[in-house]
């Protein structure tokens, strides 16, 4: 185990740190074998799967973990071959002081990404942590969330129901949060100062810090550990865990516009100059159009036109980043996870290459996964054809979504 004045971690450093929050005690889950963070689950502590999934991820570069002072022990032999591979600091006596400690002990190699992540989360997988990632920029954060379910009441001081509260609107919130690594900092810095010690979440600093956060699809899976009942049946969970047979899907989607009078063409949510434009009712963005049917194929759910017809004026116009980000959605309330989008341009002009990065850029916040999950290319069609003669522009996209599969019987 190092800490934060040691230095033995890889040097193979990812862009994006990590600081897990298990300084607590977990009162409610009960003291009988210990902090629900070094409690077993599967043959193992709650908090060697959580680490698991953030040392193996590829984008992950520094991990802290913020740790109890009475803990050093636990969590050595909790983390195991682990323990040497991440930094562990001192927490503080509240969840909000352990995450801001563990900030600074980031800030010698400060990277320009941050996840927080509760370590009493050890269900969080690699699409949770790479749509997180995809959602941060230079000067906004990303929020893990599910929408409530259930109807929300309000207690009056009698005990009884003073009202029903919509909910609208509301999302309960999960972890990692990610942010930009320096803004949230400051942020947690300030608190400290001014004494701040009520916030319940890294968002809830955010907002108050004014850094914009933007919500993106948790999972029900992500479930956090709170009480004893939890750690029974996340154990149950890992201890009969049923053989399925992959489900693996792939769907392909194929469009073409006409070239019609104008100064740009929008290709893979890029605005291109260009001497034409590509007719159609939407923004005629094909490479996003056969994403959406390739997307809507690997569920059954139709295609474009059965979910946006362009009878509908409503979509005259659209950006049809609107229509890629429906048909993910459809996917991901179906269980499936995609697993990468690949796109093929074909057009004589405009050329595609010094754009690809800001296209590839686009489809990683519309689909919420890593941009090494996507792949662009462009081709011409050597003077043949309708778009040899520059008429118009075609694509054809490929998804592949993986969605969960069954058990043998």
């Amino acid at each position: 185990m190092t800490d934060a004045s040691e230095n033995h971690v890889s040097e193979a450093d990812g862009e994006v740190g990590v600081v897990i929050v298990a300084a607590g005690r977990g009162a409610r889950a009960g003291q009988a074998n210990g902090p629900k963070q070094y409690q077993s689950i599967g043959g193992r502590a709650v908090i060697a799967h959580t680490l698991d999934m953030f040392l193996a991820h590829p984008r992950t570069g520094r991990i802290v973990v913020a740790i109890h002072a009475d803990d050093h022990e636990l969590f050595r032999q909790a983390a195991g071959a682990a323990a040497g591979r991440v930094i562990a600091v001192m927490g503080g006596p509240t969840r909000q002081e352990s995450v801001r400690l563990g900030l600074l002990a980031l800030k010698e190699h400060a990277p320009s990404q941050v996840l927080i992540h509760d370590a009493v989360r050890p269900f969080v997988d690699a699409e949770l942590i790479d749509r997180t990632i995809a959602a941060i920029t230079e000067h906004e954060g990303a929020l893990p969330a599910l929408p409530v379910a259930e109807t929300l009441k309000r207690e009056s001081n009698s005990g009884v129901v003073a009202e029903t509260v919509s909910r609208s609107g509301l999302h309960a919130a999960q972890t990692p949060q990610g942010f930009p690594y320096a803004p949230i900092l400051a942020a947690h810095n300030k608190a400290h100062l001014l004494g701040r010690l009520d916030f319940t979440d890294d968002a809830a600093i955010a907002e108050w810090a004014h850094i914009p956060v933007k919500l993106v699809p948790g999972s029900p899976d992500n479930v956090k550990l709170t009480w004893a009942r939890d750690i029974a049946m996340a154990h149950q969970r890992l201890s009969n865990v049923p053989i399925h047979f992959p489900d693996i899907r792939t769907g392909n989607g194929y469009d073409v516009h006409a070239f019609e009078a104008g100064d740009h063409v929008t290709l893979c949510g890029v605005a291109i100059p260009h001497e034409k434009k590509l007719s159609g009712h939407s923004d005629a963005d094909v490479g996003l159009h056969a994403l959406t049917d390739a997307l809507l194929a690997t569920c059954g759910a139709g295609d474009i036109g059965t979910h946006f017809p362009p009878s509908d004026p409503q979509w005259k116009g659209a950006a049809s980043r609107i229509f890629v980000e429906h048909a993910a959605r459809l996917v991901r309330e179906r269980g499936g996870r995609i697993a990468n989008a690949d796109i093929t341009l074909i057009c004589e002009a405009p050329r595609v290459g010094p754009h690809r990065e800001a296209m590839t850029s686009a489809l990683s916040r519309m689909l919420g996964i890593a941009a090494d999950r996507i792949s662009i290319k462009a081709t011409t069609n050597e003077k043949l054809g309708f778009i040899g003669r520059e008429e118009g522009i075609a694509a054809i996209a490929t998804a592949s979504v993986v969605f969960p599969g069954e058990v043998p019987e």
